[in-house]
């Protein structure tokens, strides 16, 4: 093998320009490969960095047709103590940002609230000091305890071991550090890093409601660890046994209630099976890139026999065993690929570095850590050496068929005699249908991504400026908050420039949202299965859909004398009109009830909007004054005519003469929405990166085969130029095979492509690969790709001159 090894390396010099060519093809397959395999293995495969993940199992709860991975607290604590199918039930959320005071300047953090076990439940150890333990808790706000993340520890507090037993304000409420998580250890959602975890118990302090005591407000996760000898089906049937008690004991909240299990770290199915479903595509699309790649290379491979043909004859003719010859065919092959796998690797690193660094919506601990691990490095190796043995293995026909006296005399290999179509075209056509996947896929996502950038989603983010801020974190409490609300309206609306302004609790389609069921109002037994609709829920001030660009259908809006004591008033979009009460003329003046039997009218209906994804169906909607239901949760809405950045200083300067501890963060609407646009974005950018590997490797595979077909023919190129051909027979002669090859995979590739962009609707805005912009886009695509691999062989047939080629002969 060593000789083999070192005849490859000297055949390889020979040929710099191929063996250039086919490392770095084979680097962009393997490297597409080798990141798209540590997202799939750090989002799908790798479990979660837990002592035993394997037996760890997320609740997820059935309501009717809705399945949500959230619970109540006091729906946990029944599971947690009723159950005999899991060692322990632990309970966790994603706090809003908290306001923290380390003794500096305030900053603005995102915590986990836990459950005492939960670290116990876990298994982890802490780094320093220790973790807080179910014994703590004696009741709400019986804990005042905080543990850090250990990234948080090593860049707030530089390494300090003296941090713990230090005493921190969280929303101006004292806590005791007591304890560093361990390095390795990032919570129990793969794309959220905590800076810190306060106990459960005292979340009602910090955030100045306590939501703790409402069954009906499912707000955190619960997850556990089965026994030993339990399955997951046993212990669903535990759970739902539970859930028929709790439906009879507490029917107005837990009536038809189910549970299922799921796998943690991605909030159960609700991202879970989206992400998987996109990775898993991804991973098919890479894999389909390296096929095209050896398709690649085993279509240069065959030439590069063919044109060795007679070296190859000779040694034959001297004794050398066909075998032998295959052999260290095989080896040059495998020896290109381990190059362009390490080289595919080395690049493949870099960007999944810069991936696991990447925090894409800013302000908010939302990364995926995708560094490689052994799995990757083996996957690369094997994949080298398994796509080395796949082209190198395509010329073996021609080694074994091939007579050696025949080719010394003519002075070529055979690689088809008369046959229409070779193994060669066969290759080539799958490489170009591969292509067309690609193209076709990567089309979709940027159309959906430019969709969602111009579609409607029910409020005009251009123009539009937001404080976003929560008045708790700065001791705002009860009926202070709208009082601070609306000083912050009338100040941001006295600011030069300024158009609009408006209130509202939380904005559409960013992280977080709540939603309440809805009852017709002759209902008296308010149970779920009797809710007419399950709406999305804001509260807002007048002034508020002005602001936000929402248009205004039929009614009013909300006023200042909606007020606390007065009845209790809302406005709902058009999809809550028509779930509702049939239509939108008779919604307005009619009543509802929500919240278990509280009763409002409607005053007002807007249009429909998006307000958690873009692409989830219509949802209703519903509106109320926010001095009827305060919240310390604010986000002033500004439209104005100056440029952003003055507009935004303006802001800042104003709201801080209001309260100079207030912690703000202005941004544009649009800026806001990289969270909704997120999955769009890395789906177009993934995609798009993908298609041009692919439109790369069709361009090169007609441009080999054409520029192949043209040397070999130029001869009879020639004698038929010199028998008064025309160029566009000439043309015809020497590139209509190609580009009949090119037809055949685009019209393949097209096909496949339409199957396969319905895995891109769990992700992309509107994805359908039926959009006449895409199918044309796709056919001017790979048309173009056909003219620029066949220009310069096109040259080249037409450049023949006869006489000198005959003379030669």
């Amino acid at each position: 093998m060593l000789a083999d090894v070192k005849y490859a390396i000297r055949q390889l010099k020979k040929s710099p320009g191929f063996t250039v060519t086919a490392v770095l093809t084979l680097a962009l397959g393997i490297g597409a490969n080798a990141v798209v395999f540590s997202v799939l293995n750090a989002l799908v495969l790798r479990p979660l960095n837990v002592p035993h993940p394997q037996n760890l199992f997320m609740v997820q709860r059935l309501a009717g047709q809705m399945m949500s991975p959230s619970q109540s607290y006091l729906d946990y604590k029944d599971l947690r103590d009723r159950n005999r199918s899991f060692d322990s039930l632990i309970a966790y959320n994603i706090m809003g940002p908290v306001g923290l005071d380390t003794g500096g300047n305030p900053s603005t953090m995102w915590p986990y609230a836990a459950s005492g076990n939960y670290f116990d439940g876990l298994g982890i150890q802490p780094y320093l000091g220790r973790f807080f333990h179910a014994a703590d808790e004696h009741g709400n706000n019986s804990a005042p305890f905080v543990v850090l993340g250990y990234a948080y520890w090593h860049s707030q507090f530089h390494d300090d071991r003296g941090a713990v037993g230090r005493v921190v304000q969280i929303n101006k409420h004292p806590f005791t550090i007591i304890g560093v998580a361990p390095p390795d250890f990032r919570g129990t959602e793969l794309f959220f890093a905590p800076a810190l975890w306060i106990p459960m118990v005292d979340q009602p302090e910090v955030e100045g409601s306590d939501d703790l005591q409402y069954r009906g407000n499912h707000s955190m996760f619960v997850a556990g660890r089965l026994k030993a000898g339990m399955n997951a089906a046993q212990a669903t049937a535990d759970l739902n046994a539970i859930g028929a008690s709790l439906a009879k004991a507490y029917p107005g909240d837990d009536d038809g209630v189910k549970f299922s299990l799921a796998r943690p770290g991605l909030v159960g199915d609700m991202l879970g099976g989206p992400a998987r479903a996109f990775v898993a595509g991804l991973m098919l699309l890479a894999a389909l890139i390296l096929l095209a790649a050896c398709a690649n290379l085993g279509s240069l491979f065959a030439a590069r026999a063919a044109d060795r043909a007679k070296e190859i004859a000779l040694r034959m003719a001297l004794g050398s065993r066909r075998l032998l010859i295959l052999r260290q065919l095989l080896t040059e092959a495998v020896l290109v690929s381990l190059v362009g796998g390490v080289v595919g690797l080395a690049g493949g690193i870099g960007i999944l570095r810069w991936l696991s660094a990447w925090q894409p919506v800013p302000d908010v601990p939302i990364n995926v850590p995708v560094n490689p691990d052994a799995w990757t490095y083996v996957v690369a190796f094997s994949l080298a050496v398994l796509s080395g043995l796949l082209f190198g293995i395509v010329p073996v026909r021609q080694v074994l068929k091939s007579d050696p006296w025949q080719i010394i005399r003519s002075g070529g290999m055979n690689l088809g005699g008369m046959r229409r179509f070779t193994l060669r075209d066969l290759l080539l056509v799958a490489q170009i249908a591969i292509c067309g996947v690609l193209v076709t896929s990567s089309l979709v996502a940027v159309r959906g991504l430019a969709r969602s950038l111009h579609s409607n989603f029910g409020f005009d983010p251009k123009g539009a400026m937001l404080v976003e801020t929560d008045l708790q974190m700065v001791g705002y409490n009860g009926d202070q908050q709208p009082v601070m609300q609306r000083r912050m309206l009338d100040a941001a609306a006295a600011i030069p420039g300024v158009t609009a302004v408006g209130y509202t609790d939380r904005v559409p389609l960013s992280l977080g949202g709540g939603d309440s069921f809805v009852y017709a109002d002759a209902t008296t037994d308010f149970r779920p299965t009797n809710m007419v609709a399950d709406a999305m829920n804001y509260n807002v001030s007048p002034g508020y859909f002005a602001a936000a660009g929402t248009t205004m259908l039929v009614g009013r809006d909300v006023s200042w004398h909606d007020e606390k004591k007065a009845p209790v008033v809302a406005v709902v979009n058009r999809e809550f009109a028509r779930k509702v009460f049939g239509s939108v003329d008779k919604a307005v003046g009619g009543y509802f009830k929500f919240w278990g039997g509280n009763r409002a009218q409607v005053v007002g209906v807007v249009e429909n909007g998006k307000y958690r994804t873009l692409t989830e169906d219509q949802q209703p909607a519903m509106f109320f004054s926010f001095l009827q239901h305060p919240s310390s949760g604010t986000w002033v809405v500004v439209r104005s005519r100056r440029d952003p950045q003055e507009t935004a200083a303006a802001l800042e300067q104003t709201m801080h003469g209001l309260d100079r501890a207030m912690p703000l963060n202005i941004r544009t609407w649009n800026g806001e929405l990289s969270s909704a646009l997120f999955a769009a974005r890395v789906a177009s950018v993934a995609l798009g990166v993908l298609g041009l590997l692919g439109a790369m490797l069709a361009v090169t595979g007609i441009f080999g085969m054409a520029s192949y077909v043209v040397t070999k023919r130029l001869r009879e190129l020639g004698i038929r130029m010199a028998l008064g051909a025309r160029q566009k027979e000439v043309l015809r002669a020497a590139l209509g095979k190609a580009f009949i090859l090119l037809a055949a995979g685009s019209v393949a590739g097209i096909v496949l492509g339409v199957l396969a962009t319905k895995v891109l609707s769990f992700i992309v805005y509107q994805a359908t690969p039926k959009d006449p912009v895409v199918l044309g886009g796709v056919m001017a695509t790979m048309l173009l790709l056909g003219l620029i691999a066949a220009w310069i062989p096109a040259q080249k047939a037409l450049g023949v001159d006869p006489m000198i080629l005959l003379r030669d002969e």
